[in-house]
């Protein structure tokens, strides 16, 4: 009689290890778990197992996340159909979390793949292996709980006395044998950036002043050897240097300060100045600042429903200005069915300079208005055309640099008026503006200013 030929079951061995300490050894963690895995596999070769020579080996990688190379190609493999067992030392090398595992076991239950750990003696082909293995690795998360919570705990005390526990070193000091040590240079631009805040009293400005310096955040190199790159600061960084109560000389640990082991670099009274300026009620500022900068369109704005004027107004939530303008009208109670009722003012000041804006890049626009004008006449029509639009296109370029004010003078300059509807925006542009405008950026303007008609250009909301 003849024997029925035994199915060959391709096995593939997957190891890991969570840190990268041992793994330049010529014999290392991952070596052993795989030495281990094989010699089992040849002990089932009556069976059919047979070791793939692929190696899925991820080194210094922690089993709490599923990103991982090896493991990725193992799936992919699976996937693929190239693989009939996954065989590990124990079961916490492919996964720590119950979570993750079991979407592991899913994939591998889905392509008809078996899981064998070789320590724990069980396969998850039956219901007692799942069992066991669902226990198992809840033992094994919980392990994984506990040590994070001890190295929490350790962390929590060695701030609070005063140690250095890593991470990235802040401007103003370097690592030297774990402990921060002053490095005087990068000390006294740290000072310096709280001594111009002070004198400036604004962020955007010396953010933009510290660019222009090519001054950067700290640059450093790990332990490892690799090597990070100062960036230019940005308003994040800024406010998380001038917020960092390490150059107090303190240590800081979930909200709370403790004395730290390393010297201070910011004086407390230069410190409480800044402070004080952070401290500033925010009512008070954002008051001075619509003080500073008039509404855009005040005056401009009508209702084209009923009529009525639109008013600037605003209110507060959750700490943050909201702007609007409203229809006087309705907000009045002289009439109640007005279809509009009020529009967010950063989107139709928008809309409208971005109309100024067009007017200010057509040429074709401006040669109308100066032409309705009388402004271009015979031979010298040419070259005051030329001239008019080389500067409106010259204001332009520089829209955004413009002080509010400004924008809002030229704007009103050449906006005869706006008519909101509840589908359109409808904005009357004032020719004699135009001209105007172009006098006062002319190096000798010709022509005198007299009233003309408006071009309307609609815009649907």
């Amino acid at each position: 009689m003849s024997k029925t030929p035994i199915r060959k079951l391709r096995c593939a061995v997957y190891t890991r290890k969570s840190s990268e300490e041992g793994l330049e050894q010529a014999f290392n963690s991952l070596d052993a778990q795989r030495e281990a895995c094989e010699a089992y596999i040849a002990s089932q070769k009556p069976e059919g197992w047979v070791a793939m020579d692929e190696r899925y080996d991820d080194g210094g990688i922690s089993g709490a996340t599923l990103e991982r190379p090896a493991l990725e190609r193992l799936l992919a493999d699976i996937e693929a159909g190239r693989i009939d067992i996954v065989v590990v030392y124990k079961i916490d090398r492919l996964s720590r979390s119950l979570m993750d595992f079991a979407k592991l076991i899913g994939v591998l239950e889905a392509h008809g793949v078996t899981f064998v750990s070789i320590t724990q003696q069980f396969n998850t082909t039956t219901p007692m292996g799942r069992l066991i293995l669902n226990i198992l690795l809840s033992f094994a998360q919980f392990e994984r709980e506990v040590t994070a919570e001890r190295i929490r705990d350790k962390v929590a005390a060695s701030r609070r006395k005063g140690m250095w526990m890593g991470g990235h070193p802040p401007l103003g000091y370097d690592v030297v044998n774990r402990k921060l040590v002053v490095n005087t240079k990068e000390a006294a631009l740290v000072r310096e950036i709280f001594e111009r805040f002070i004198a400036r009293g604004s962020a955007t400005v010396l953010v933009k002043e510290l660019a222009a310096e090519d001054r950067t955040t700290k640059s450093w190199v790990t332990a490892a050897g690799k090597h990070h790159t100062g960036r230019a600061f940005d308003k994040g960084a800024f406010y998380r240097l001038l917020n960092n109560r390490v150059y107090l000389g303190e240590a800081v640990h979930k909200g709370r300060s403790y004395p730290g082991e390393h010297e201070a670099i910011v004086p407390r009274p230069l410190w409480d100045k800044v402070h004080e300026i952070f401290a500033e009620n925010a009512h008070v500022r954002s008051n001075r600042t619509r003080a500073q900068t008039p509404a855009l369109l005040k005056g401009l704005l009508r209702c084209a429903a009923c009529g009525g004027a639109m008013t600037p107004t605003h209110t507060r939530r959750h700490g943050r200005l909201y702007r609007y303008y409203i229809c006087a009208k309705r907000a009045k109670g002289s009439t109640s069915d007005c279809p509009v009722r009020s529009v967010a003012a950063a989107e139709i000041e928008g809309l409208v300079t971005d109309q100024v804006r067009r007017l200010l890049q057509a040429p074709e626009i401006a040669a109308r208005a100066l032409a309705a004008l009388g402004a271009a006449d015979g031979a010298g029509a040419g070259a005051n055309e030329r001239e008019a639009t080389d500067a409106l296109g010259r204001l332009d370029e520089v829209w955004e640099e413009l002080f509010p004010a400004e924008q809002a003078r030229i704007t009103r300059l050449l906006v005869a008026g706006v008519a909101v509807a509840p589908d359109a925006v409808d904005v009357q542009l004032r020719l004699a503006g135009l001209h105007g405008l172009v006098g006062e950026l002319l190096p000798e303007p010709g022509g005198e200013t007299t009233e003309g008609g408006a071009l309307s250009l609609e815009a649907v909301a």
